[in-house]
């Protein structure tokens, strides 16, 4: 127990902890990302409408304003959408789907891309010219076209979301881990472990993996916004999450074909909530980027 209370001591006092605390951007971009994760975690126990439930929707309130506008119900704190839908549920709910989307795609693409940038960097020759090559072409394309590309080949679905994402997003993390990779291959630590022997898989594994993660760390934060945002365009789109489940993304496309029309609330609310979002993981990155790659300040 003394030795918990001291490692619990001495990460209190480090500093990180006390850039962290110093670091005005890094503390809101924390309580905007641990109140979203709250909302995700306990939201739907908290809202008083099911928005997934045909059985609960409520057709004779359709397009009821915010609370606050004349019109607006109590029960209704954001207005309702052209179903009678509670627009404070689905917001919630949507920010679950929005979250768990971003969170798996860049866990996939990251586990995968990472391996690849290990691959080719640690091997070189073939195996990282035919990586890199591939990673060089599909860089010359936008994301989200080629995101677009591969819904209208798989069709719509969260699972095929996540694929197009996964698919995407590699490349990022791949020619990270490579150039890091490339400059631990030369220190002296990997050399020695190459003379006594050491199979390669254990020398990435043990050796380089370990010291290759700080950049990854800092790369994965940031790419959690971006997939929310090219999952947010794909849904607006028509072409990402189905219209049972609507995303975040697909809340705004709802209400955006009403925006003129005066029913403002039904598109506004979840695009702010988006912004919200990646607006606080950005600041978050920014922060670790910082703190993790001092090269980087």
């Amino acid at each position: 127990m003394p030795t918990i209370l001291k490692k619990n001591q001495a990460f209190w006092a480090s500093e990180f902890v006390h850039n962290f605390r110093a670091n005005s951007s890094a503390i809101i971009g924390s309580v905007i990302i641990v109140f979203f994760i709250f909302v995700v975690a306990l939201g739907p126990s908290l809202v008083r409408q099911n928005p997934y439930d045909i059985a609960s929707l409520e057709l004779m309130d359709a397009y009821k304003p915010p609370a606050w506008l004349p019109g607006g119900e109590p029960k209704y704190i954001l207005g309702t959408d052209g179903q009678g839908r509670d627009l404070l549920a689905s917001i919630v709910y949507g920010t679950r789907i929005s979250l768990l989307i971003g969170l798996a795609a860049m866990f996939c693409s990251s586990l995968i891309g990472a391996t690849l940038g290990l691959i080719a960097g640690y091997y070189g020759g073939r195996w990282d010219g035919v990586i890199m090559r591939i990673a060089d072409v599909q860089l010359s394309f936008p994301s989200l076209m080629i995101a677009l590309f591969l819904m209208s080949a798989f069709g719509n679905g969260i699972d095929k979301v996540l694929i197009s994402l996964t698919c995407v997003g590699w490349v990022v993390y791949a020619r990270t881990v490579r150039g890091s990779t490339l400059s631990e291959k030369q220190k002296e630590y990997v050399q020695a472990a190459q003379a006594a022997g050491l199979p390669n898989r254990k020398i990435i594994v043990r050796h380089i993996l370990p010291n290759v993660l700080t950049p990854l760390i800092v790369v994965a934060t940031i790419q959690i916004g971006t997939f929310i945002l090219i999952e947010a365009s794909l849904s607006f789109l028509g072409v990402g999450v189905p219209i049972t489940k609507p995303s975040l993304g697909l809340l705004v496309k709802n209400g955006f074909d009403v925006l003129l029309s005066g029913l403002w609330w039904t598109s506004v609310f979840p695009g702010v909530v988006i912004m919200l979002i990646v607006f606080g993981i950005n600041l978050l990155g920014d922060f670790l980027r910082d703190e993790l790659n001092p090269r980087l300040r």
